[in-house]
């Protein structure tokens, strides 16, 4: 089954591997006001802060926000209290130092929102072509004719489970109406009016039908079951999962080999 599903690295870490993150980033502003402290005469504040900003850059980088705000709080608290007078105190006297501290927690700040900003654009970005990825190779598969209609069930089954986040995914054979319904233009009915899963929820009181259809006519569907959690799919991945249960449809209409749907009763 192709893995359509993905991560982001601050979601992948385990919860202890965060903390240490949160505490490097903590850790990193110390170390380098610390150092830059022993060369104040030659360089300026404002370099100082602009190395600064650098780690915040590297902290928000690993995708954490936490680590971002931290690095950058941090970075404005060690400034103050090793390259500013007087020294070594959490005090400020010259209003320019005062401002420079100000921007380097606001710039901290915003620079760590724009690098997650860029990180959560790569990683929709990966979805976007996982998700190419699985209809591709559904489609690629029911063109190949080298795979039973079991396993393309099943194949397809898996990779809906994997984009919408749902608990289970079977194939029934009927086309009875269904309390709820994924229609192919991407939108949702439940119990027959209008239903907008990405805020509600995907409803866990009931299985949702997804139709395979070929040539405007369906030839089984889907069911789901969201019952353990709440999904909130976005229009893309519903729009892909219609995509995936049609390619089904076009196999089920020229069936290739002798298998059986599975879940067909």
């Amino acid at each position: 089954t192709t893995e359509i599903y993905t991560l982001s690295l601050h979601d992948a870490l385990p919860i202890s591997h965060r903390w240490f993150v949160v505490g490097v980033a903590a850790v990193l502003p110390l170390v380098a006001c610390a150092v830059l402290s022993l060369f104040r005469d030659v360089v300026a504040n404002t370099n100082a802060a602009l190395g600064l900003v650098l780690i915040v850059v590297g902290a928000a980088a690993t995708g954490s926000r936490a680590a971002g705000v931290v690095a950058a709080l941090s970075g404005a608290a060690w400034f103050d209290f090793f390259l500013t007078a007087p020294f070594t105190t959490f005090a400020i006297t010259d209003q320019a130092d005062v401002e420079t501290a100000v921007l380097l927690v606001l710039v901290g700040l915003g620079v760590s929102e724009i690098a997650l900003w860029g990180r959560r654009q790569q990683d929709r970005a990966s979805r976007e072509r996982g998700y190419l990825d699985g209809v591709v190779t559904a489609a690629a598969t029911v063109g190949a004719g080298r795979t039973s209609t079991d396993t393309l069930v099943e194949r397809v089954c898996g990779q809906i489970v994997d984009v919408l986040g749902v608990d289970r995914c079977r194939f029934d054979t009927g086309t009875d109406a269904a309390m709820a319904t994924l229609h192919d233009d991407a939108t949702m009915t439940y119990d027959g009016r209008p239903y907008d899963p990405e805020r509600l929820g995907l409803p866990t009181d009931c299985e949702i039908a997804v139709a395979a259809r070929s040539g405007g006519l369906a030839r089984g569907r889907f069911l789901l079951t969201a019952a353990t959690r709440v999904a909130r799919p976005s229009g893309e991945q519903l729009r892909v999962v219609s995509a995936l249960a049609d390619q089904v449809g076009a196999a089920l209409a020229a069936p290739v080999g002798d298998g059986r749907p599975c879940g067909r009763r």
